[in-house]
């Protein structure tokens, strides 16, 4: 017999279920043709990355037999050794940072920085389309929290203004503005520049979540912010390795002063079990690859996205969103006419999944389509077809 709290969750999953937006794990169909994964440059794939890989851990393995498998313990205690220090350093030099910290995954660093940088008297302004790791910090943060519109430069301003204005009494509070680079759900590019120019007149700080950027833009992909030359006018960066570099963690980058405030202060830092040697070997020669391979891919991956807008619209004869990044939308009202769509496709030979509200808000529901260096034109010309 369930219990009034099973009850009670069995209640909501059945609200989503008739809402049509239940999830669920679904095994992809490994003969399908990928437009659903974030492996921008297919390193994921890459045969001759994994064999590198697989030497270095060797060759690691040897030199700390005592973590081979497992890193024992978090950072503080057993769990650090000179390879986290050999890769942070290495990290800091490809991302133009004073200093990285590294992570296990971009959720647990954006979670980590944005709940501990500030205090009650302090301001979190984000973008409205954030990652839900930013929203789930800022909720942990004892600093207060508001929104501003999309890439909307003139509410980010009022925003600032209004808050400068209530608070004139309190000359130490600080506003930090939070946006990304590349937003993952539209495949947008934020207006970087300008909001740097705002942060500046405005003297707030600036926190970037590189995660879409990483690997596709920058020098070897280092990122939008120092494709611009805004590293040293940027706060904190969180740079991803789940997505262009094809394998799993992250790093926080800014100054020496953040990194060791964040291994005092920052509680999923403290407290959790350091990353595997293994995934520190995988981010360490992925990075390797790309500083060998990465304009060769991206060239290949930029072709792609042209002639996929291209085609795009020349087929539907009218504005197509022209995303000029690896993540293309395509608007599909209702989250049954998403899925139904989606479920198609994937019976044509196309790996693709519809993002349903309450993912995007709803009537905003829309197939996600993710370009990848490795897609064939014959591939992309086909999807197209097929779609419209």
């Amino acid at each position: 017999m369930k219990n009034n709290l099973e009850n009670q969750l069995q209640a909501k999953l059945n609200k989503r279920k008739e809402d049509n937006n239940l999830r669920r794990l679904v095994l992809p169909n490994p003969n399908n043709i990928d437009f659903f994964s974030n492996d921008y440059l297919g390193l994921a794939r890459n045969q001759e990355l994994q064999n590198s890989i697989l030497e270095e851990y060797k060759l690691q393995s040897n030199r700390f037999k005592n973590s081979r498998n497992g890193s024992t313990g978090s950072r503080l205690l057993s769990g650090h050794n000179e390879y986290f220090e050999e890769i942070e350093t290495k990290l800091a030099c490809f991302f133009c940072a004073e200093k990285a910290l590294f992570f296990g995954s971009g959720y647990h660093a954006n979670v980590a920085l944005l709940s501990s940088i500030l205090t009650r008297n302090d301001v979190i302004l984000y973008d409205n389309l954030v990652h839900a790791s930013l929203k789930e910090g800022y909720r942990l943060s004892n600093a207060n929290h508001f929104s501003f519109k999309h890439n909307d430069l003139k509410d980010l301003e009022k925003k600032i203004l209004r808050i400068q204005s209530t608070n004139q009494i309190n000359k130490n509070q600080t506003i930090l503005v939070v946006v990304e680079s590349v937003y993952s759900m539209d495949g947008d590019i934020c207006p970087l520049k300008k909001i740097v120019e705002i942060c500046k007149k405005y003297n707030a700080n600036l926190v970037v979540d590189e995660a879409h950027s990483t690997g596709v833009f920058g020098e070897n992909g280092n990122g939008l912010v120092t494709e611009l030359g805004l590293e040293k006018q940027v706060f904190a960066r969180i740079n991803t390795f789940g997505k262009g570099f094809g394998t799993q963690g992250a790093a926080i980058l800014g100054s020496k002063t953040l990194i060791n405030y964040l291994i005092n202060f920052a509680l999923p830092f403290i407290y959790t079990t350091a990353p595997p040697l293994f995934q520190l070997v995988s981010v360490k020669k992925a990075m390797d690859f790309l500083q060998i391979y990465q304009k060769e891919l991206n060239q290949k991956l930029h072709q792609n996205i042209k002639l996929f807008v291209y085609q795009s619209k020349k087929l539907i004869h009218s504005d197509f969103n022209n995303s000029k990044t690896p993540i293309q939308i395509i608007p599909i009202k209702g989250n049954e006419q998403c899925q139904k769509v989606a479920m198609s496709l994937q019976k044509e030979g196309f790996e693709v999944r519809a993002i349903k509200s309450p993912t995007v808000k709803k009537g905003d529901e829309r197939l996600r389509i993710c370009l990848h260096s490795f897609n064939t034109e014959n591939e992309i010309l086909r999807f197209l077809e097929v779609l419209y």
